[in-house]
């Protein structure tokens, strides 16, 4: 297998974005949980994404993980490789973009590496460097409360700045208008300086088509799945990829039963669930049973399995930013983090085991934890649910199964009931 396109996101859900997204630009495109093994059987395709839950750990630990991805990627064929990231830049000032960022660029050698989270279908734009989610800046949007990486500066210039060894630029929306030669120029130029990195602004798809016919001429690229979709398109229009237009696997019924998981609290996950109230049975989870040692896992299981043969059932722990942030400052932030996802993993795994082969998850974190314990070590693309969330069919795991893995903020309010229709 030699790759077009390597990719090492930092989420398992995030992943799943950008799967889907070069999917639909028509990369045959295989999403793999971490590096997989040698025995892993992939299909030829164009671009691999390694799924890396590192978004949120310590940052030595975070880089040598995708340090490893990328050697992965490159003994593949390789030669330009996109560091997916949050497009709201997830992460805190002690990273995990920064220290990622410098240490593949030393890597692979690069002297600049651009970097954007813009993805304008999804409402995220980049414009004189600051981050929008829709008309306002990021830290003044709902989004800036991550209960994990809370964003309040929406300047990702200073917010690189903040993380990375090396000095920030920025490629300004006039030079991206003006077209490829403006932004090579202009990289060339912040390059002189001995700027190792560049925030460049993006408004409209059309910039990211400009940026991705740059980006693929260097060896790596760092943002969220738009710089993916400019990437996908310079490959296809170029001619270096021969565009697979139907996208998109299509595979045998599983049936069987379905249960969903939320474990987001964004206000997006939180409307679904209550949509999906009117639709099927909902448990919500009690946390602080969770973090007091009560077996709360064995309470939902008990109430799902008998619903299991009449319809979906959805198990719930999302609350509201208040009520997390006093939860944490009960618990503590990453003892309550930690010990939610695991209580979802363990309720995953044990639905899985009472039958369920269809199972929606929203969530990166609880996405992670759920994925990593049924020990699924690759999924193939299928059919899109909603902007950035598509239908995966684990491959290389014990009997057919079909997962949506969704990020808090994707998808509208009937999510949950729209992922079912498609779970075949």
């Amino acid at each position: 297998m030699t790759l077009a396109l390597g990719c090492i996101a930092d989420d398992y859900t995030g992943a799943s974005d950008l799967a889907n997204t070069l999917t639909r630009a028509g990369l045959r495109t295989v999403q793999t949980i971490g590096i997989p093994a040698d025995d892993l059987a992939l299909p030829e395709v164009d671009a691999v994404v390694v799924s890396l839950k590192s978004r949120s750990i310590e940052a030595g630990l975070a880089v040598s993980r995708s340090r490893a991805a990328e050697t992965w990627l490159r003994g593949r064929g390789a030669s330009h490789v996109l560091f997916k990231i949050c497009s709201t830049f997830d992460s805190t000032d002690a990273g995990n973009i920064g220290p990622v960022m410098d240490a593949l660029r030393d890597d692979c050698g690069e002297g600049i590496v651009l970097v954007t989270p813009a993805f304008p279908e999804t409402g995220r734009t980049v414009y004189q460097g600051n981050l929008f989610v829709g008309a306002v800046p990021l830290n003044e949007s709902p989004l800036k409360d991550h209960p994990l990486n809370p964003m309040h500066d929406s300047s990702l210039v200073r917010v690189l700045a903040r993380q990375s060894r090396t000095q920030i630029g920025l490629v300004d929306l006039a030079a991206v208008t003006r077209g490829a030669d403006a932004v090579r120029a202009r990289l060339a130029e912040l390059a002189g300086k001995g700027i190792g990195a560049a925030i460049i602004d993006a408004v409209f798809d059309r910039d990211l088509e400009t940026i991705g016919l740059v980006a693929a001429e260097y060896r790596l690229s760092v943002g969220a799945s738009g710089i993916g979709l400019g990437l996908a398109r310079a490959l296809v229009s170029t001619g270096k990829v021969k565009s697979n237009a139907a996208g998109g696997e299509s595979g045998a019924a599983v049936g069987g039963p379905a249960a969903c998981l939320a474990g987001s609290c964004s206000q997006a996950t939180l409307k679904q669930i209550a949509s999906a109230e009117q639709v099927m049975p909902v448990f919500h989870l009690d946390p602080d049973r969770i973090l007091t040692g009560a077996d709360e896992a064995q309470r939902a299981l008990d109430w799902a399995r008998p619903r299991l043969a009449e319809g979906p059932v959805l198990i719930a722990s999302s609350s509201t930013p208040d009520q997390v942030a006093a939860l944490q400052a009960r618990h503590g932030r990453d003892a309550a983090g930690h010990a939610i996802e695991q209580a979802m993993a363990d309720i995953a795994e044990n639905l899985v085991k009472s039958g369920v082969r269809r199972l929606v998850v929203a969530g990166g974190e609880t996405s992670g934890a759920v994925v990593d314990r049924l020990r699924i070590p690759g999924f193939l693309v299928g059919v899109e649910i909603a902007a950035g969330v598509p239908v995966l069919r684990a491959v290389g795991a014990g009997g057919d199964m079909l997962l949506a893995l969704k990020s808090g903020n994707f998808g509208g309010p009937e999510f949950f009931s729209d992922a079912l229709r498609l779970m075949r």
